[in-house]
């Protein structure tokens, strides 16, 4: 195994290394960069940098001089050539130091330090419901195939899986935001403006009070392919001969799911679990987070984006993908824990 895990090891770094390079090389070809948006700041034309981002052009210095031009692109490294820029990014990534925001005008690790509460919040939960909610579900389901039980939970939970979270968010708010009908919970932040005058308990329930809408509209749509993959993955084992020699024994139907079924079945399932549960730290949803006012990793994205916020948009994707690169090592290691038959040592 430690073979395995060392080749793995490295095979992560020409992968990491080829995402950086052709992200970093697409950045460069993208209109609209800091320096034509200070350049458009300075010159009094556009706020924010309109004529960079809003329609995509440079037009020109609209009057700066050269020598100003050129202490612009000093300031934000783009008087380097673009490999020299790559190579001298790499050395900081490797050392985890991501450079400041040019928009925030703070360090990206501290950006996203300060962000990760909500995407954290709106991970997690999900994370824990759709797990909670989607294994028992969907062993019901492959005990009772085929009954109305069955085909009620199917229906409803495709009909979730059909409908767009944004969408869902919008018409939980029309309904249980004091949009048109109920003023139930909040329809906006993660907490109250008078948070911090709470006690322990009432900030508990302040939270989870705001918490819930945003949950629901991220999590329904989840629900259906967990449950469908419980219930697949258990129903191909009970059909298998040792299920059928198990009750010709005279075991009980409860000895025979949980003791014999539930092992084998639950193999495919668990095994995505620690990707799963790593990634549910950092997951953020644009839609969600806008719909919600909840400031987290997805807006955060989407701004760095807009306004060519590049050292975000590259830090966070080196950090990001090296998180995604070993949890899908530990999801292949887990085949290992959960089920002894399979072993890495024929790959040597």
């Amino acid at each position: 195994m430690a073979w395995y895990i060392g080749k793995r090891i490295l095979l992560m770094i020409p992968t990491l290394f080829g995402i950086m390079l052709i992200t970093f090389t697409v950045t460069q070809f993208v209109p609209g960069g800091p320096v034509e948006r200070l350049m458009a700041e300075l010159s009094g034309y556009g706020s924010g940098g309109e004529t960079a981002a809003g329609s995509g052009l440079y037009q020109g210095n609209r009057g700066l001089d050269q020598e100003r031009v050129e202490q612009l692109k000093k300031i934000y490294g783009f008087d380097q050539p673009p490999l020299t820029r790559f190579f001298s990014m790499i050395r900081q990534y490797l050392v985890f130091d991501f450079g400041q925001s040019y928009y925030h005008h703070m360090s990206v690790a501290q950006l996203v330090i300060s962000k990760l509460p909500v995407s954290m919040s709106l991970g997690l939960w999900s994370f824990m419901i759709v797990y909670s909610v989607c294994i028992p579900l969907g062993i019901s389901k492959a005990v009772r195939d085929g009954s109305t039980f069955d085909v009620l939970t199917s229906t409803f939970i495709l009909i979730g899986y059909a409908i767009p979270g944004f969408v869902l968010g919008i018409l939980l708010i029309v309904l249980f935001g004091g949009g048109s009908f109920w003023n139930i919970f909040p329809l906006r932040g993660l907490v109250s403006d008078n948070w911090s005058e709470l006690s322990l308990v009432g900030k508990v329930l302040d939270y989870l009070w705001h918490m819930v809408l945003p949950i629901i509209a991220s999590t329904v749509g989840s629900l259906a392919v967990m449950t469908l993959l419980t219930k697949n993955s258990f129903l191909e084992e009970i059909r298998k001969q040792y299920v059928i020699t198990a009750r010709a024994k005279g075991l009980e139907e409860g000895q025979v799911l949980y003791k014999h079924v539930f092992r084998n079945a639950i193999i495919p399932i668990i095994t995505g679990f620690p990707g799963s549960f790593i990634t549910a730290f950092f997951t953020g949803s644009l839609l969600i987070e806008t719909i919600f006012s909840l400031d987290g990793m997805g807006l955060l994205a989407y701004q760095s984006v807009m306004n060519r916020d590049y050292p975000v948009v590259l830090g966070t994707l080196y950090f990001f993908t090296i998180i995604g690169l070993f949890s899908r090592l530990l999801s292949d290691l887990s085949y290992v824990l959960v089920d002894p038959r399979i072993s890495f040592e024929g790959r040597q």
